[in-house]
């Protein structure tokens, strides 16, 4: 029993050795990760009708194509385009303030799992490689989600315009996509706004400003789309690394 108990102690002096050095690394892990923040502004719009029901649902709406269009069921898609404007943030050191970035994509059938079809980054020439580092990091907190598919295109100028009217976003004066909104009439000329709807893997937004679209594109490569008159918003939000 002595010599028991003379392992014993090692061995538990090893095993609070061993705690000690993991918390170590984990705090030295934070350490080195740089704290970010970011308040940005989309122009957002999708192939679902208005209001989109990926926000209520795990699974987008139902499209009939070709010789079964306007005979109902059909195949589930969200084929989106988000135009992203950085009113303020910051990635470590790098400011963030006015960089313009687009995504454009398809959340697919079925994301119950968190799993998603198909999305492309495109950044306006004007975002410096810091930046671009930093958004990265942080569009993946915005959208925690797997893809199948996840690239990064060449870089493309990009319009970035809003009013509680209307609201255009253009990649390549429209030529790579393109979304143009038009606010939905309520009862007065005020926005109409969807309030307490969580957007993603954000903390906080102002509300998800309804403007269905007179057009929204994605017109290169080998999965193009356009479509009029469904779902478009405007929304603003918050998130940052201690959240």
């Amino acid at each position: 029993m002595a010599r028991l108990r003379e392992f014993r102690i090692p061995l538990l002096l090893l095993g609070v050795a061993a705690v000690l050095l993991i918390g170590a690394a984990t705090t030295a892990n934070k350490a080195a990760q740089p704290q970010w923040a970011m308040n940005a502004s989309i122009i957002e719009a999708c192939s679902c009708p208005m209001f989109c029901q990926c926000y209520f649902n795990t699974e987008p709406a139902a499209h009939a194509e070709g010789e079964h269009a306007g005979h109902g069921g059909g195949k589930h898609y969200c084929k989106f385009n988000n135009a992203i404007r950085v009113n303020h943030g910051n990635y470590g050191a790098t400011k963030l303030d006015g960089a313009k970035f687009w995504v454009s994509g398809d959340l697919g059938g079925d994301f119950s799992k968190g799993q998603m079809d198909w999305a492309v980054l495109t950044f306006d020439p004007s975002v410096t490689p810091a930046q671009r580092d930093g958004i990265k990091v942080i569009l993946g907190k915005v959208y925690p989600v797997k893809w199948q598919s996840f690239t990064v295109a060449k870089d493309a100028p990009m319009k970035w315009e809003a009013s509680k009217d209307a609201a255009l976003a253009q990649l390549d004066n429209g030529k790579t996509a393109e979304v143009s909104l038009v606010r939905f009439q309520g009862n007065t000329s005020d926005p109409v706004v969807i309030k307490n709807l969580k957007y993603w893997g954000t903390v906080r937004n102002d509300g998800f400003v309804l403007m269905p679209n007179k057009v929204e594109a994605y017109r290169v490569g080998d999965k193009p789309f356009e479509y009029k008159g469904t779902n478009g918003f405007m929304i603003t939000f918050d998130i940052n690394s201690k959240s």
